[in-house]
């Protein structure tokens, strides 16, 4: 097919939880005012952009950001599992301090070493790999030709654009952050990835910080 897909990747914005360092995974917090912001920013910053479909994690941070992206736009929205972040098991619900003290290793691998990571009750990142990329390439092939914005979490994204940069895992935390609210787009021809964004935040109109 000549057609050419492109894929927005949009990490949702800033929750209760980001700001305090919490650990979420599969467990959920509302979107701070900011994150409603950044949300909002992204979604005059792409509004007159032709998207065809929206797909979002079906964590609640996730729809509530592609809601507001979506805003007013009479454009189809599905949500998916297989989107979510990584199940982060005994460690979700607790603070980014207390995982690194109770769980010095397993915190390093998280970090430093990811294909090592897991804890009780966790996924691996080769688990989140494998369901998201899946679901991305099912959503890509079933609208292909289209424009399309997939709404997700940082893990997710960091191994989507692992995937169409061909980044071993071992080095998906270098740059660029994934930003609350953030953008990546990917343009997809004859079998060949273009990369056209990674985390640009251009469209913030405020300092990012990050959470």
């Amino acid at each position: 097919m000549d057609n050419k897909t492109t894929i927005y990747l949009v990490r949702h914005g800033q929750t209760e939880w980001n700001v305090h360092h919490r650990m979420q995974g599969h467990q959920d917090s509302p979107l701070t005012e900011l994150g409603i912001r950044q949300a909002e920013w992204l979604s005059e910053a792409i509004f007159n952009e032709a998207i065809d479909v929206i797909y979002s994690s079906s964590s609640p941070r996730a729809q509530k950001t592609a809601e507001i992206i979506r805003n007013t736009r009479n454009i189809r929205m599905f949500e998916s599992d297989d989107l979510r972040e990584i199940n982060l098991g005994i460690w979700e619900g607790k603070t980014q301090s207390e995982v690194k003290e109770l769980f010095p290793e397993e915190f390093r691998n998280f970090w430093e070493d990811p294909g090592k990571f897991w804890v009780e009750g966790s996924e691996t990142f080769e688990e989140v790999a494998t369901r998201s990329i899946g679901a991305c390439k099912r959503i890509a092939e079933t609208h292909a030709g289209k424009t399309i914005l997939i709404v997700t979490h940082t893990v997710v994204v960091k191994l989507l654009m692992a995937y169409f940069e061909n980044r071993p895992l071992k080095d998906i935390w270098n740059p660029p952050y994934i930003h609350p609210a953030c953008l990546s787009k990917v343009v997809l021809h004859n079998d060949e990835m273009e990369i056209m964004m990674h985390g640009d935040t251009t469209h913030f109109k405020e300092k990012p910080v990050e959470g």
